[in-house]
């Protein structure tokens, strides 16, 4: 249609449009706000400083299992590349001193040392995936009903599975330039031309934020006390990562311009370091659940009306 009617119709179009998108724009900042509100009615301050405790004690054991569980399957996974997965996103600051301290935990032991400490580890590794448990299912005010042995096998399956993908992930990252070496060989083209460092630094990015992303879809999936649909969660995930990577780049920033730790906390500057990282992180894992909880309580009170 043309002519002016046809120009006030497009034009009543677009204006439905925007104010659409501002209600949607408002809503969703409107339901941050009140994913705030609930964090902070429930004392998710509190409840940080035991999961952040929770995963700091977890993140040793979690990598020397990895490293364990490859040497059990045979697997030459190399630390450098399960560090770069694991700390890859962390500031710089803070994962470099715990880098090197994993490199000579594991390459200082036994290869049966390694295997007996893996059976070890997946039980305290498996704390740390406990403790996220009771944070998401205080986030979407449920009460998980299951019994300690199955939330503790649960947790246990989740260690095994995350160590698992990192493995994968570090596999796939160093198999990849020596497949296109192997094709290189037998054809004229020059398939190695884009495998530059900054190109292998995007990809270690890449293979970060899918991991991230799994496990944050998993923890919100499957760590309630209830189970809850992947499109409702997926609000919660995004809003982590993106609130996470925010988050590390001011916090990495923080430290290495103004934070004075090594002044007041001398030797234990790193751990105090790595504890507040955590905490923070921590946080934002928690607002994310309450963020997507946020969302279910207004859908139920709409479908209720």
């Amino acid at each position: 249609m043309t002519g002016p009617a046809g120009h006030n119709r497009a034009k009543d179009d677009t204006v439905g449009r925007m104010r659409k998108v501002k209600s949607d724009v408002i809503f969703w900042l409107w339901a941050f706000w009140q994913a705030f509100l609930r964090f902070n009615a429930t004392n998710g301050l509190v409840f940080c400083s035991h999961l952040a405790m929770s995963l700091l004690l977890a993140l040793f054991p979690f990598i020397l299992f990895i490293v364990s569980l490859a040497a059990f399957l045979s697997q030459n996974i190399p630390v450098s590349g399960v560090n770069a997965l694991i700390f890859g996103a962390w500031p710089e600051e803070i994962a470099e001193p715990l880098t090197t301290e994993v490199r000579s935990v594991v390459e200082g032991a036994s290869p049966g040392l390694l295997t007996f400490g893996g059976l070890v580890a997946i039980y305290f590794a498996s704390n740390g995936v406990d403790a996220i448990r009771l944070a998401m299912t205080g986030a979407y005010r449920e009460v998980d009903p299951r019994p300690f042995w199955k939330t503790r096998l649960m947790a246990i399956l989740f260690v095994i599975m995350g160590a698992v993908a990192v493995m994968a992930a570090v596999t796939l990252e160093l198999a990849l330039p020596i497949y296109l070496k192997f094709f290189q060989e037998d054809f004229p083209v020059q398939m190695l031309g884009w495998v530059k460092p900054e190109y292998l630094r995007v990809m270690n990015s890449v293979m970060t934020v899918i991991v991230l992303f799994l496990a944050v879809s998993a923890f919100h999936k499957w760590l309630p006390g209830h189970r809850i649909r992947l499109q409702q969660i997926l609000p919660g995930v995004v809003l982590t990562l993106v609130l996470w990577a925010i988050g590390g780049t001011v916090f990495g920033y923080y430290i290495a311009h103004f934070a004075t730790y090594n002044a007041t906390y001398a030797g234990l500057a790193g751990v105090i370091a790595t504890l507040i990282f955590l905490y923070v992180m921590a946080a934002i894992l928690i607002v994310g659940a309450e963020f997507n909880g946020v969302l279910l309580k207004e859908k139920w009170k709409a479908q209720a009306e």
